[in-house]
């Protein structure tokens, strides 16, 4: 595909940093980009300059953490003033709580007989890329690896970090409503991302969606790597039913992962993408 509106960067937890992965999405054959990581505008300075290196497009982009219904839930903007007050207020608002988050992971395993989390999950950060963010789960899943704690990262999630385990640290992340208005307010196009990932009844996604199109949103995510082709099918009928317009990405974190840079399924036809509302200028970027 040559547009990807889904990846992540050293920036937050991805295994590539943002130069490096514009370079990998270019020899993917994409040529608008947005990259989203996950509560951090930090990775986009790089990416720009290495995308207009190589004439792409690069649309601002990120993934806000949110909640509705009591789970979290993440929220994608594109196309956003970076300097907008009220964005800015809210991602440090995020960036504070997750270096809270991330200690508070470290506390938990530290009483589990696994001490120096937060250091050694930093260390392995820093060794990707520089990041002024807090370590996410990944890195101390790799931590644990490295550290002979578990075989892998799955294991490690599995056991210490997925949801529900003693490393899965709830945040008080804002609202649905509060984060959608944030985007809108910073005049971002708002895409509800990978809808089918969180645990919930048919009726209920139905309803995530009624919510979050009630608090402003513009699009959802419709196509999210290779998942499935029944979910696909099945967002796609939500997307006609409530007239939405849609996105489509790889949610690329590292070589070897989830998927490729910009490889994802096929959108279907019928349905009216979001990018086509974007100025396509790779000079500037902007949309």
């Amino acid at each position: 595909m040559n547009v990807d509106l889904h990846c992540h960067s050293t920036a937050s937890d991805g295994a590539l940093a943002p130069a490096v992965l514009v370079a990998r999405a270019f020899e993917h054959g994409v040529r608008v980009l947005a990259l989203t990581d996950h509560d951090t505008l930090e990775g986009l300075d790089e990416a720009r300059s290495a995308a207009t290196a190589l004439g792409m497009q690069l649309v601002n982009g990120v993934e806000l953490s949110c909640t509705w219904g009591g789970a979290t839930i993440h929220v994608l903007g594109y196309g956003f003033d970076v300097n907008a007050p009220s964005l800015v207020q809210a991602i440090a608002q995020l960036h504070d709580g997750r270096w809270l988050r991330s200690e508070e992971i470290s506390r938990k395993l530290a009483l589990k007989g696994m001490p120096g989390a937060l250091e050694g999950a930093r260390q392995i950060q820093q060794e990707l890329g520089d990041s002024g963010n807090a370590p996410a789960r990944p890195h101390f899943a790799d931590w644990m690896v490295r550290e002979g704690f578990v075989k892998d990262r799955a294991e490690a999630f599995r056991k210490w970090l997925g949801a529900g385990k003693l490393g899965d640290v709830k945040q008080h992340w804002p609202t649905l409503e509060e984060t959608v208005q944030t985007l809108r307010t910073a005049g971002a196009w708002v895409s509800l991302a990978h809808p089918w990932h969180y645990d919930f009844t048919r009726s209920k996604r139905r309803r995530l969606v009624a919510d979050y199109i009630q608090a402003g949103g513009h699009a959802i995510e419709v196509v999210n790597g290779h998942q499935p082709a029944e979910q696909v099918g099945s967002l796609a009928i939500l997307a006609r039913e409530f007239g939405l317009l849609v996105t489509a990405g790889s949610d690329f974190h590292g070589p070897g992962g989830w998927s490729e840079i910009g490889e994802y399924r096929p959108l279907p036809e019928d349905l009216p993408p979001l990018w086509c509302r974007f100025k396509h200028d790779p000079v500037t970027a902007t949309v």
